[in-house]
């Protein structure tokens, strides 16, 4: 599993950051975070295809977050694109979108669903299901969590000779978690020569927010909180009365969730020097990390 970070500013973009956007590479699938102006480009920067993007979900509708998919969507028109697209948002999606993707003039090459979720909705997909939570801002927003589901523990052949199990056929069907009947009546069953489960990857993605328990829920135990921290620590009231969070506050959440790592994204314009901006927070939470256009993080899986 891939994150890559797509576009990391708030609100306008600068020269050195795009609108947001975040892209999760899981095996043979695409999932797109949100959708500011010019994603389609970063994506090209980035080196992924439009054609092999297969959803996309958006937090609310502030601009910065979602007028990215009429482009998007032309881009993927122009590249002769025939695969559905799934488009998932807050209520309110099929209305918006629909209406702004009915716009622009130009050949609709390919078909678009529109789903809107309720915040605390699971979404069932292929080996993983998305959580979702409300957040604290000043219009309704959803955070989005995916969630790997549990893989099978460790096999253990020599656990499996042991008890009489030939290498071969009857090792596969074990590890796929089917009993295996030997030649002499007994039964082997699959806890007998595996490990406990082990759990899948959790990565949760969390825009425009005040601090909030509700996230705490979401992120709790995820190996990668990416978080917004639109103003610096210096601006805290600031950042909460116009519904946004801070690095320090951000911190706080990772710490009290338990999460391994946390991306702090979505920065104000106003910063171009960040090199300060992490100082406050990474005293509260050490592995801690400022992302940045086009940057890269691979998600590892735990024993």
């Amino acid at each position: 599993m891939r994150i890559i970070f797509l576009g990391t500013g708030g609100s306008m973009p600068t020269a050195e950051r795009g609108l947001p956007a975040v892209a999760i590479r899981r095996g043979g699938e695409t999932l797109l975070f949100d959708c500011g102006e010019g994603t389609q480009r970063q994506m090209v920067r980035a080196g992924l295809s439009p054609l092999k993007l297969d959803a996309v979900f958006i937090t609310h509708f502030h601009g910065d977050h979602f007028l990215g998919l009429p482009g998007l969507v032309q881009t993927m028109s122009l590249m002769r694109r025939e695969r559905k697209l799934q488009i998932y948002g807050p209520p309110g999606t099929k209305e918006k979108i629909g209406s702004l993707l009915r716009i622009p003039l130009y050949t609709q090459t390919f078909e678009i669903e529109l789903h809107e979720l309720e915040p605390g909705q699971k979404l069932s997909r292929d080996g993983y299901w998305i959580g979702t939570c409300e957040l604290d801002h000043d219009v309704p927003v959803i955070g989005y969590a995916l969630i790997e589901k549990e893989r099978p523990g460790r096999f253990y052949p020599e656990r499996a000779e042991k008890l009489g199990v030939k290498l071969g056929p009857d090792f596969s069907r074990l590890q796929a978690g089917k009993e295996v009947r030997l030649q002499d009546g007994r039964t082997v069953r699959p806890e007998q020569v595996m490990g406990p489960p082990r759990p899948g990857r959790k990565v949760v993605y969390v825009s425009d927010t005040r601090p909030s328990k509700k996230v705490v829920e979401l992120a709790r135990g995820a190996d990668i909180l990416i978080h917004e921290a639109t103003l610096g620590d210096d601006l805290e009231d600031r950042a909460l009365e116009s519904g946004h969070s801070t690095p320090r506050l951000a911190a706080e959440i990772a710490r009290e969730a338990g999460v391994r790592k946390l991306i702090l994204f979505h920065v104000s314009p106003r910063y171009l020097d960040t090199s300060k901006f992490l100082e406050r927070a990474k005293k509260i939470f050490p592995n801690l990390i400022l992302a940045h256009d086009l940057m890269e993080i691979e998600v590892e899986l735990r024993e």
